[in-house]
């Protein structure tokens, strides 16, 4: 006799899964949300008061090869914030506020504790958000992925009155950007990090050099969530522009702001680099280009603000340890590495 559990997916593990979930989850729950989880669809109402024209903003993304080093740890529950800072630092890029969050789990063979971990990493950045978790989706999927692996991704929307969306449009000559600082890679760039570990047969319980956590641990930080800096940046000056820096670092991410006729300087030696940055760029030898577009360099936000509103930015705030690292120019050429000198 043929049943689902002898093909390998298992729905008892499955609803013992949902359980553990709930807990984690009823601590995301904002106003707006309508209903529990367990529906057909996640319910959310929005409150428009004050609002000439709203505007709906989304983001969608997942963690990529950063995941491999969680299984190589046995560390899960830290790759959740990842997956929805990917998606919520995208949607505040263009001046929204998120409000709700969904995400996809698939896995080989669903594990209950391990997806309470994974989920308890979601809740976690959805809190930092201010975000709801409103539903979700856990796939059992035995023969597609390899024993003891997952994948996640997830989706986030926020809101925003169309006259204060943020993109790029008003940037000008003599504009200044603003770096705020990384809390490491993030979730980009690690298949050429797993590429220059593998090659240099690095063990990632070894210590990074001048540090005191392992590697490993050091590559595992979460993405930083930059919700609560860019809405008190919203409070201070006219934001003209954000540039989340993700997959194509520095480079590829502040082009895709600049408006046509405008380069930008971007000065390298006013920010330090971690140090876990700096001992995988060395020890994969990566030119210095190619590492500006790989990596985020230690800046997982940069912002562009007027030359009148840099002082009050870096003094509103001053405890996100905002930098000034670059200006804008007349000319062609994009992004332009250089020193202050």
């Amino acid at each position: 006799m043929s049943d689902y559990r002898s093909a390998g997916v298992d729905i008892d593990a499955g609803d013992r899964a949902v359980e553990l979930m709930k807990r984690h989850i009823e601590g995301t729950r904002n106003a707006g949300v309508i209903g529990e989880i367990g529906a057909f669809g996640g319910l959310f109402k929005l409150n428009l008061k004050g609002m000439k024209e709203p505007v709906l903003v989304s983001g969608t993304d997942g963690v990529g090869t950063k995941l491999k080093l969680a299984f190589a740890m046995d560390i899960h529950d830290t790759v959740g914030i990842d997956c929805v800072a990917m998606c919520v630092n995208d949607v505040i890029s263009m001046g929204a506020t998120p409000l709700f969050f969904l995400d996809y789990i698939a896995i080989d063979k669903l594990d209950p504790y391990k997806v309470e971990k994974i989920v308890k990493g979601i809740c976690e950045g959805c809190k930092q958000s201010r975000s709801a978790l409103i539903g979700g989706e856990t796939a059992e999927m035995p023969g597609f992925y390899s024993s003891g692996e997952y994948d996640i991704a997830g989706f986030a929307v926020g809101l925003v009155d169309r006259e204060d969306v943020i993109d790029g449009t008003r940037i000008s000559n003599g504009d200044v950007l603003i770096g705020l600082p990384s809390s490491g890679f993030h979730s980009n760039g690690f298949s050429l990090i797993r590429k220059i570990l593998e090659e240099n047969e690095i063990d990632l319980r070894d210590s990074v050099p001048g540090g005191s956590n392992s590697i490993g641990l050091e590559l595992l930080t979460p993405t930083r969530i930059y919700v609560e800096a860019i809405e008190k940046l919203k409070t201070l000056c006219s934001v003209k522009a954000i540039a989340h820096i993700t997959g194509g670092g520095i480079l590829e991410n502040v082009n895709r702001i600049l408006p046509e006729g405008l380069k930008c300087e971007i000065f390298t030696d006013s920010w330090r680099i971690p140090p876990i940055i700096d001992y995988i760029v060395k020890l994969g030898d990566v030119e210095r280009r190619e590492a500006f577009r790989t990596f985020n360099m230690g800046i997982g936000m940069i912002i562009v603000v007027s030359r009148a509103d840099v002082g009050k930015t870096l003094e509103g705030l001053k405890e996100y340890h905002p930098v000034e690292i670059g200006a804008i120019l007349h000319g062609k050429g994009g992004v332009v590495f250089c020193e202050r000198g």
